[in-house]
């Protein structure tokens, strides 16, 4: 069974490679979203196996929808990869205390992102 995943980003461009990205790690988008609120509003709804979020969006953060993800248990399988061009150890930090599997800065390399993505369908149901 693929694994699915949500991507949320309020740059259009980036939510193009973010989804190349996943295609090529053989996932299967099943929402984009422009901000965080459509962002957890997908996540509720469709259960994804993973979310790719930005940190900084319109609405809720992506530190606050991983937050609002992680205190829901009908979501404990969903992982979450957080990623934001703050690449300092205290940012990586917040990502990882708010939940996240993981943490890419920006700009990424695709190849990196299909990568770890890899490794993350591996880990889901």
């Amino acid at each position: 069974m693929t694994s699915t995943v949500v991507i949320a980003d309020d740059d259009a461009d980036i939510r193009a490679l973010v989804r190349i990205s996943a295609v090529r790690a053989g996932l299967n988008v099943v929402s984009e979203a422009a901000d965080g609120d459509e962002a957890l509003a997908a996540i509720r709804l469709l259960t994804p196996d993973l979310a790719i979020l930005d940190v900084t969006m319109p609405g809720m953060s992506g530190l606050e929808i991983c937050r609002a993800v992680r205190s829901d248990p009908a979501l404990d399988r969903v992982q979450i990869l957080l990623v934001s061009a703050a690449a300092d150890e205290t940012s990586i930090a917040a990502g990882m205390r708010a939940g996240a599997a993981d943490y890419l800065s920006k700009p990424f390399s695709p190849r990196e992102l299909a990568s770890r993505l890899s490794a993350h369908v591996g880990g889901t149901r």
